[in-house]
């Protein structure tokens, strides 16, 4: 009898010893902001306005060239909550499911639960819905609020441009069938600045969400809690209540001085503004003028300022509840934003301008000396997932790759990575350079688009050129070292195949990504080739040494 009670007791005493660990443990407050480049005040912004993450950046640890994997929502955000690297998943396309590729891999919220957290998130942390994995990586829903909010529809709060919106659906449908719903074509203004409280569009309202639920957790402290809260601005549309639009004059809004693609650049590296050219308004093709350019970065930096105003809520929700001093504060930024930049308007390119995003984090045990530093070691979204670990306590799952950032937090100034690893399937010849091509797209307004694409590329690449192939399975992949970028081309199918086409930037001389020497410096492309080859795991020798 006895025997048969021993096992029991002491899984029993192993759970109770689990929980008195993890009641010791630091909470995880986890803010993602969706298609935000480095556009901040803290990052030497001479136009943004954004009090609340300056703070917080004065306070913790910022970090300046700070990578994703994929720029683009859900290759990025699977890779870094997955803790793997996009090729690994699988996940190089919006229309992928992580969970369904990679069945048992343990996300990071799921791996904190299995650490005795409680995991709970509100707004957009995973890409969307479908991939939002309710069931293994979240322990409960978010508290939804009760409060009295305007009607949207399509997202906006304004009747005209609810109006256009539908007007423009019924059009298409028409046009195209039903089934183009679903498509990204249909779409109403690329921007609003209606007179409206925080919470009528999804982010105030969200942000209302996580702090319900944050008292929650707070009342209910058996746990420690890992709380994701995701702001779905600044991306497309560009909408936010017109207080944001009121802090900026546009007659102080810079425009982009960079607006023609890279001089020796390859013609697959950039697309013609898809995304953008959805909305109403937008010319479906040429340049976008001057005036329309300015509008669209007011409504871009309004959007930023609102999502800024928001995470300062959420984090003074955290002040309030009196848990701050034990709780890790992470924000990060999904991807960059081409604003005009490279004559591109959107993600989704292997350039510093999309592959750079913003990351900082708040610790309680951060040295006094480190607090307000800015560090410019490589690091990458991936090696979110083994810091928070590390920082929390917590054992790293073998399947892992990135490499934890903690000792930077004690100390900024450390040797680090040699290079950061990003990717992208060929921007130029996507749907919204996001997912390959359907046959029912060169039917429609962006067929002429697409063909005057292919005609560069054609003309460029040669006898390269392969429809199959570059539709398809022809993967740009990039590695910045602290000097270079690196932009490799390839069929992704096949590791050992030679490049089509390589790229090479010198952020010395020319930090804007203005002119590819690739060209010119045949031994320095080869040494790089062989650095880009070895991959992401020879890049640690200085972090582990």
């Amino acid at each position: 009898m006895l025997m048969k009670v021993f096992p029991i007791v002491c899984m029993f005493l192993s759970v109770l010893t689990s929980v008195s660990q993890a009641a010791d443990r630091p909470n995880i407050l986890f803010l993602a902001i969706d298609d935000l480049r480095p556009e901040l005040g803290c990052y030497g912004s001479e136009i943004a306005i954004t009090p609340n993450l300056d703070k917080l950046a004065s306070e913790g640890l910022l970090f300046n060239r700070a990578y994703c994997q994929q720029a683009i929502c859900s290759p990025s955000r699977a890779s870094l909550m997955t803790g793997a690297r996009p090729d690994t998943i699988g996940v190089v396309e919006n229309y992928a499911q992580f969970r369904e590729l990679n069945p048992d891999i343990v996300t990071l919220p799921q791996h904190f639960i299995a650490n005795g957290y409680e995991a709970v998130y509100s707004g957009k942390i995973f890409h969307n819905k479908a991939s939002a994995d309710q069931e293994n990586s979240w322990s409960r829903e978010p508290t939804k609020p009760k409060v009295k909010r305007l009607k949207t529809a399509g997202g906006y709060a304004s009747p005209e441009n609810q109006e256009i919106w539908r007007k423009n659906k019924e059009i298409l449908d028409a046009k195209y069938g039903k089934a183009i719903a679903g498509s990204g074509l249909v779409h109403g203004p690329a921007f609003e600045a209606a007179d409206v409280p925080d919470n009528t569009y999804e982010d105030g309202y969200n942000t209302d969400s996580a702090i319900a639920t944050l008292k929650e957790l707070v009342a209910n402290d058996d746990k420690p809690f890992f709380l994701g809260l995701g702001m779905k601005k600044p991306h497309l549309e560009f909408i936010s209540p017109k207080r944001y639009w009121d802090l900026y004059d546009p007659n102080d809004i810079p425009l982009a001085t960079q607006t023609a693609p890279p001089v020796n650049g390859a013609a697959m590296g950039l697309h013609p503004s898809f995304e953008l050219r959805v909305r109403d308004g937008i010319p479906k093709s040429g340049p976008i003028g001057p005036e329309l350019s300015r509008t669209l970065k007011h409504a871009y930096l309004a959007c930023v300022s609102y999502v800024d105003a928001q995470l300062g809520r959420m984090i003074d929700a955290l002040d309030d509840a009196g848990v701050r001093d034990n709780t890790i504060i992470i924000v990060w930024g999904d991807h960059g934003w081409h604003l005009g930049d490279m004559g591109v308007w959107g993600k989704a390119t292997n350039y510093e301008i999309a592959t750079r995003v913003p990351m900082m984090i708040w610790t309680p045990d951060m040295p006094d000396s480190v607090r307000g530093s800015k560090t410019d070691a490589l690091v990458e979204l991936v090696d979110m997932y083994p810091t928070l670990c590390e920082l929390a306590g917590v054992p790293q799952p073998e399947h892992l790759e990135g490499h934890s950032f903690q000792p930077l937090t004690q100390n900024p100034n450390l040797a680090w990575k040699s290079a950061a690893f990003s990717q992208f399937p060929n921007p130029a010849l996507r749907e919204w350079a996001a997912n390959p091509l359907s046959a029912g797209m060169r039917e429609t307004f962006f067929g002429p688009l697409i063909q005057e694409v292919e005609a560069r590329i054609i003309k460029q690449q040669g006898d390269k050129w392969d429809r199959d192939l570059f539709e398809k399975h022809l993967m740009g992949y990039t590695m910045r070292t602290d000097r270079y970028r690196l932009v490799v081309w390839q069929d992704y199918r096949d590791a050992s195949a030679d490049p089509i086409d390589v790229e090479l930037f010198d952020h010395q001389t020319d930090p804007s990504e203005t002119v590819s020497i690739a060209g010119d410096q045949p031994e320095l492309v080869a040494d790089l080739l062989t650095q880009f080859k070895a991959g992401w795991k020879a890049q640690l020798q200085a972090v582990t040494k």
